[in-house]
């Protein structure tokens, strides 16, 4: 006895001063994650504005394209762009301060824009400006020159509407718990506000009691200077100590900034700390009840052990089904089955979430009918329903009365279930890419744990299932063109007959010139030929049905558009690359009743065949009068 006592002090003594080192490991963690979390929402940031610019450069290049600046199709861009990324709009501005907006109508911008300022100063985003224009709120102008000839004509404008960022920049750190801000370091003004609302500025808040040790002065030089930092000041609203965290954006002098309450920055400490705590607590009643536990324990061990046994064999058989299920899928449902047999579940289901172009649902039932039939659309909304509670902070689901159940499941009257377990499955960054649910099965504590030992094998399926995705893209795609290759259009070909209702056309398109073009000026010249064949090709037909299945040979499927639509889109394609100094030839065949696909397209190649003879029959494309190496 002596000797246990001597033990349990050393152990309490022991477990006291790991409780205080841990307690200052987990703090010091809990900051460097209120750091990571903001850069991490700062690198999403500055990537959606990079994402906008590359579209606001591919529209202000196809603008440059136009003779015109106030053409119908110039228009018909304006009107119809719909809001991608931050931009909601999107607006030109001409010289002489002009701006053009939706609806062809013309502000006079004189005053509030500047044609020769914004064309010298390049691409660049503006700071917060009123939006005149509709005249509410505020905006941020992101402008892209459109050049011609060296010269600027116009400046595109993508307009972000700043009271849309919440919604746009969808981020829920700590799930939901932290405010989000997007701070002018030289104004003091808020781009983004997700605490106040609004668009106001942060000097005119005036400053907020701080915690010991923190300076509204520092924290104001630091915004300023584009420092990073935290500061802690006491809510005024709730009382209770903010985490104030900010640093710079890589955007003219923005800043990001979050604010936590301090029980969501340091949960993972306070968890560790009350853990420990009662760890402490209850050490001298373990060690007192040790001995009389130790009797029952060798009993209850050999059974344990049994069952532990057996749930890894489980566990294999599940990783050994799944190894390849990405390729064979009959071995989900036998994977969810051993699931079954683990949990003495009758009902075993796998929602996969990702990649998107597998998402569906997987079902394992001892008994058939268990679950009613639903739609995939019916599937999709039940997954989405779970996906969002685990997303905002939940790890597991367990229901076991009949309210519970309604929640998770969304069951129909009369429904044979009466307890479920849920469980997210996530890949190794945490992203979710599945759920998995047991249903039916005794209710016992190991359930959960359980059920989360085979969610890594489920999340290995995704991971494997969405590089498989890639991997076979990668086999199906043409490295010079980017369009579907030959392999990809053997494969197609089969199910065209099964995709169209009314009528399906088939484009067959020849670069006219290529073999001159690469023997008088080199490959790199007829590489560029065939790119800008093939981008006009994809643009105008469309990248699920275009291909490229030969050397300088691309071929399109238009599927239930009119014939004279069609014609006039080849028209289009044949007249874009005339215009860019090269030229093709194009046959088209266009049929209401598609009796054979092979047909229809030896009809399109026969006719491409008939305008490439008349394309060298003109004496200045004919191939015979051409001097020896041109």
């Amino acid at each position: 006895m002596a000797a246990t006592v001597l033990l349990v002090l050393l152990i309490v003594v022991a477990s006291f001063m790991t409780t205080v080192e841990i307690n200052r490991l987990e703090k010091d963690t809990s900051c460097e994650r209120l750091a990571e979390e903001a850069a991490d929402i700062a690198q999403n940031v500055e990537t959606l504005i990079a994402n906008d610019r590359e579209q606001l450069e591919m529209v202000a290049t196809v603008f440059a394209r136009f003779d015109d600046l106030s053409p119908k199709d110039f228009q018909d861009i304006l009107d119809a762009y719909e809001a991608v990324g931050t931009l909601s709009r999107l607006e030109l501005l001409l010289p002489g301060d002009v701006l053009l907006t939706r609806g062809g109508r013309q502000v006079n911008a004189s005053g509030y824009l500047s044609f020769q300022e914004a064309a010298a100063r390049g691409a660049h985003i503006s700071d917060r400006l009123e939006d005149f224009v509709t005249g509410s709120g505020y905006v941020v102008h992101h402008y892209v020159p459109i050049v011609r000839d060296g010269e600027t004509i116009a400046v595109l404008c993508g307009v972000v509407e700043l009271n849309r960022l919440p919604e746009v920049l969808d981020f829920t750190p700590y799930g939901g718990q932290a405010a989000l801000y997007v701070i002018d370091g030289a104004t003091g003004d808020f781009l983004l506000d997700t605490w106040h609302g609004g668009n106001g500025n942060i000097w005119e808040l005036g400053e907020r009691p701080m915690a010991d040790g923190y300076d509204a002065d520092a924290m104001r030089q630091g915004l300023i200077d584009g420092a990073s930092n935290y500061v802690v000041f006491v809510s005024e609203t709730t009382g209770s100590y903010l985490y104030f965290y900010y640093m710079p954006l890589h955007i003219n002098e923005w800043r990001l900034a979050l604010s936590v309450p301090e029980a969501a920055v340091f949960a993972n400490a306070n968890h560790v700390r009350t853990i420990l705590n009662t760890l402490l607590a209850f050490e001298v009643l373990a060690f007192i009840l040790y001995f009389l536990w130790t009797l029952r324990y060798v009993q209850r061990e050999t059974g344990e052990k049994q069952r532990q046994l057996e749930s890894l064999n489980a566990l294999y058989q599940v990783e050994r089904l799944l190894f390849d299920a990405h390729e064979r899928q009959e071995n989900i449902p036998r994977s969810l089955e051993e699931v079954g047999r683990m949990l003495a579940a009758q009902c075993v289901i796998f929602w996969m979430l990702e990649p998107p172009e597998r998402r569906g649902a997987f079902t394992w039932e001892a008994t058939a009918g268990m679950l009613p039939p639903r739609s995939p659309e019916e599937q999709l909304l039940m997954a989405r329903q779970m996906a969002k509670r685990f997303l905002d902070g939940e790890e597991q689901l367990e229901a076991y009365r009949p309210q519970e159940l309604q929640a998770i499941l969304d069951l129909s009257p009369g429904s044979s279930i009466h307890a479920v377990t849920v469980v997210p499955v996530r890949d190794s960054d945490g992203i979710l890419c599945g759920i998995l649910a047991a249903c039916n099965m005794p209710r016992r504590d190991t359930n959960i744990s359980l059920l989360k030992g085979v969610t890594f094998s489920f999340s290995l399926l995704c991971r494997n299932t969405r590089t498989y995705q890639a991997i076979k893209e990668q086999g199906e795609r043409d490295a010079l063109t980017g369009l579907y290759n030959r392999n990809r259009y053997e494969i197609d070909l089969p199910s065209y007959p099964r995709r169209f209702h009314s009528s399906l056309a088939c484009i067959y398109m020849d670069v006219n010139g290529l073999h001159e073009l690469n023997n008088s000026a080199g490959h790199d010249a007829g590489d560029r030929m065939l790119k800008t064949a093939a981008a006009w090709f994809q643009a105008v037909f469309g990248d699920p049905y275009a291909y490229r299945i030969g050397g300088d040979e691309f071929l399109a499927f238009s599927v239930d558009i009119a014939e004279a639509e069609v014609l006039r889109m080849a028209q289009e394609v044949e007249g874009a690359l005339a215009d860019e100094g090269y030229h093709v030839s194009i046959g088209v065949q266009w049929q209401r009743e598609v009796p054979s696909v092979s047909r229809l397209i030896r009809a399109a190649e026969e006719k491409m065949y008939a305008q490439k003879r008349a394309y060298y029959q003109d004496a200045r494309h004919d191939r015979r009068q051409r001097p020896a190496g041109s």
